[in-house]
């Protein structure tokens, strides 16, 4: 067994809404593999970033993704940058991926000012954009289904991924 589906896609795709709603949707439980590193660490991913630095982040990210990923009948909801790890692009394979795509005005308006997101303190909106150009590759490449999350609510979302998962 595996994880009955893993969300991929960039902050603001809306990964943990949909991921929690599809895992509602299916009767399982719903993890998110920030929210691993977190309870792990004992701080919140910006104190992280803070305290121990990227380096010390994507490390304990790449184990909660491995661990997550062996975990029977869940939704997990990755971390927007845990694709761009190699062991985490191997790691996927097999998996039912799908990439929640989001664009940039719908992401940027999502997490906005967000001080939870590090990555996007300075400057979000350029540096958003420059994760969506580095990323989206990756997300496609990896993904067995890709939703745009632009224009439509987490609900619809969470029922294209199920008839997907059902087809």
């Amino acid at each position: 067994m595996a994880p009955a589906v893993v969300l991929i896609g960039a902050p603001g795709a809306g990964k943990s809404t949909v991921g929690a709603l599809i895992a509602q949707s299916l009767g399982v439980a719903h993890v998110d593999t920030d929210s691993m590193v977190e309870q792990r660490l004992g701080s919140t991913v910006a104190d992280i970033f803070i305290e121990l630095g990227e380096p010390a982040f994507r490390a304990a990210e790449r184990d909660a993704v491995a661990e997550a990923l062996t975990m029977d009948d869940i939704v997990v909801s990755l971390g927007g940058g845990a694709v761009m790890d190699p062991a985490t692009q191997a790691a996927l394979g097999g998996h039912a991926v799908v990439w929640l795509q989001v664009g940039l005005p719908s992401a940027a308006t999502r997490v906005g000012m967000n001080q939870s997101r590090p990555l996007l303190l300075q400057n979000p909106r350029a540096t958003l954009a420059k994760l969506l150009d580095e990323r989206t590759a990756i997300y496609q490449s990896l993904a067995g289904l890709t939703v745009s999350t632009d224009d439509i609510d987490a609900g619809e979302v969470a029922r294209q991924v199920l008839a997907w998962l059902q087809a």
